[in-house]
C-alpha cells in the first residue's frame, strides 16, 4: 500500500480525520474512473461522460515523470484527486493545477487539504514560483477555495468550454510567490 507523507503545514490547512493523501497508482484506477465519472465532479472539471477504466490506466502509465498526481483516501474510498504538471523550458518555473472532489464529499476540507498538499510540493520541493488553474466562472466554491491559497484572476475566458448543452467561461488564476 503507498504511503502518504505530507509536505503542507496541517495547522495552517489541516486535514479532516481520517483521510489519507498519497501518490495515485494503478491500482486506484478504477476507483479514479469511478470519480471522474460522477455528475458533479465532471460537471466542475474538463471530463467528459463515461471515462473507461482502461482511459484511466494509460493515463497513469503515461504520466510525466515531473508531475505528481495525488488522490484522497477516506475510509478506503477515493474521494478526490490532483494534479501538479510543471512546465518545460523557460517556464520551468511554473506548474499547472487540476483538482476534483467525490460528490458526497464535497465542503468537507478533501479540496483543501489537497491543495495544501500540491502547493506544498510546489514551494518546497520544486521552488515553483507560479502555479496556474483554470476554473469554470459559476464554480464559486472552488474559486473561494484558491483564492485562500493566495491565487488571483488573471483573465476570464468567454465561451471557455461546452457543458451540458452551453457554453461558459472559465477564469484563468495564478498564484505568484
Amino acid at each position: 500500500m503507498p504511503q502518504s507523507h505530507p509536505v503542507a503545514s496541517r495547522e495552517e490547512h489541516p486535514w479532516p480525520e481520517g483521510l489519507m493523501i498519497r501518490a495515485r497508482s494503478q491500482v486506484d484506477a478504477a476507483a479514479i474512473a469511478d470519480l471522474h465519472n460522477l455528475p458533479g465532479y465532471r460537471w466542475g472539471t474538463m471530463r467528459l461522460p463515461y471515462h473507461s477504466v482502461e482511459e484511466i490506466r494509460r493515463g497513469i502509465e503515461q504520466q510525466s515523470g515531473d508531475a505528481r498526481y495525488l488522490v484522497a483516501v477516506f475510509d478506503g474510498t477515493v474521494v478526490g484527486d490532483i494534479g501538479l504538471s510543471p512546465a518545460k523550458g523557460r517556464r520551468a518555473h511554473v506548474a499547472t493545477l487540476g483538482m476534483g472532489v467525490h460528490d458526497d464529499f464535497t465542503r468537507r476540507g478533501i479540496g483543501r487539504a489537497l491543495l495544501g498538499e500540491a502547493v506544498g510540493i510546489a514551494d518546497d520541493w520544486l521552488n515553483l514560483r507560479r502555479l496556474e488553474l483554470t476554473v469554470y466562472a459559476d464554480n464559486c466554491a472552488a474559486i473561494a477555495l484558491y483564492e485562500s491559497f493566495g491565487f488571483t484572476v488573471e483573465g476570464r475566458m468567454v465561451d471557455y468550454a461546452f457543458r451540458g448543452g452551453a457554453y461558459v467561461e472559465a477564469l484563468a488564476m495564478a498564484r505568484l510567490r
